[in-house]
């Protein structure tokens, strides 16, 4: 088994509760950590036997693309949408933050962050 990580992936997106949240928009970050048996493309290096972390890639910013109220809805999309597309995939983590969340003070971030197993999707 091996880890891959996605850190810091930055987009501009629509989530949020408030009216201004899903017109103005704002910057999210996301980290995944994907949980995968590495053993065939370590020997094999070869691709198509990998867990393509250009198409984990992909995949998060399509659900980034949506929009959605809650960091838990986003997080939980992610993850659904990485255990169907990765048969190889056997743990996921996706820590969602909103930059400067309009909190009424100074904030650097809020976060969401959810795990799942194979077995939990």
């Amino acid at each position: 088994m091996g880890l891959i990580h996605l850190d810091d992936m930055e987009f501009y997106a629509y989530h949020g509760c408030f009216k201004e949240e899903q017109t103005a928009g704002n910057w999210f970050f996301v980290n995944l950590t994907l949980d995968t048996d590495m053993t065939k493309p370590s020997m094999s290096d070869n691709i198509s036997d990998a867990l393509n972390y250009q198409v984990a890639y992909q995949l998060v910013k399509t659900e980034m693309a949506v929009p959605s109220h809650l960091l838990e809805h986003v997080a939980e999309r992610i993850l659904k949408s990485l255990f169907a597309r990765f048969e190889q995939l056997e743990r996921a983590s996706v820590k969602v933050s909103k930059m400067n969340p309009p909190m009424g003070g100074r904030m650097k971030s809020v976060s969401v962050e959810i795990s799942k197993t194979k077995n939990e999707r």
